[in-house]
């Protein structure tokens, strides 16, 4: 009987651990997109770069090659007004999607879709951005 009683004990627990681990997850790779905008807004490149992941530094291999592509093609996320995390999907085991909502330099409305991995040492990093114009910041 008290085996029994166990099992069921230890059964929620499980899967609460699971869904915490996701929460980890998705508060770690915010943490990351956060830290990069954060150093874009400061001007620290070298930071900022410091938050791409192997596959974005073998495309862009020095800071002065990402920030001249920062500059000239997410001028919303190099210079934002502000923003806000809207919804994330974590699509696989180390694996984020999140959506941010970026009020421009220009003060438009866009939404940055950044894709985010698990690195070996269980860091984040991003591997990917998408931008576009938003007419409404809806999450």
């Amino acid at each position: 009987m008290r085996r029994a009683f166990f099992a069921f004990a230890v059964v929620p627990f499980i899967f609460m651990s699971s869904a915490l681990a996701g929460d980890a997850e998705i508060k770690a790779g915010q943490a990351v997109i956060d830290g990069q905008l954060k150093a874009l807004i400061a001007n620290d490149g070298a930071r900022a770069y410091s938050f791409a992941a192997p596959n974005v530094k073998q495309v862009f291999p020095t800071v002065d090659a990402f920030m001249n592509m920062v500059t000239n093609g997410y001028p919303p996320v190099r210079r934002p007004q502000s923003y806000a995390f809207g919804k994330v999907e974590q699509t696989g085991p180390g694996s984020i999607v999140q959506q941010v909502l970026i009020v421009g330099p220009d003060g438009k409305n866009y939404e940055a879709v950044y894709t985010l991995q698990q690195q070996p040492d269980g860091t984040f990093q991003i591997t990917g951005c998408s931008l576009r114009a938003s007419n409404s910041l809806s999450t």
